[in-house]
């Protein structure tokens, strides 16, 4: 038997993410300027909300170097700021600027449409049981 890294999930995986991650790249870095790295600390920011940088890295599986220069980058962009903990000063959460909840709330709306987009082609069946399998490999088990 020979391996076929055509089948070997973990390429299949990493080649599916890249694809849609390319395509929903041409959108925030045309419409923003923004890095991949800088959209997903927005994207959790608009989620979550309050975070500190360490939890984005916990939280979003990126390396603190990356999420540092992102921070910095979306922060000289004037989308995120910090908030200073009076009671705790080594607390400082993340959070989005007026601007940053209008970027966000735009590219939220671009994603969902990305979203429908890629699944499209599958049937509601196919669509629940892609995404329950999808969620499955992502929890640790």
């Amino acid at each position: 038997m020979v391996f076929n890294s055509e089948q070997f999930l973990p390429y299949l995986l990493n080649r599916a993410a890249e694809h849609a991650s390319r395509s929903f790249q041409s959108v925030y870095k045309s419409r923003y300027g923004m890095l991949r790295t800088e959209w997903r600390v927005l994207f959790h920011l608009g989620v979550y909300e309050h975070l500190t940088a360490s939890q984005i890295c916990e939280m979003a599986g990126l390396h603190k170097t990356k999420v540092s220069r992102a921070v910095a980058a979306l922060q000289e962009k004037r989308l995120i700021t910090k908030r200073i903990d009076e009671n705790d000063r080594r607390f400082a959460p993340l959070i989005l600027t007026a601007k940053g909840k209008t970027v966000f709330a735009d590219l939220s709306q671009m994603a969902e449409k990305m979203h429908h987009e890629l699944m499209a082609d599958f049937t509601e069946e196919e669509q629940a049981i892609l995404l329950k399998c999808l969620h499955q490999l992502r929890d640790d088990k």
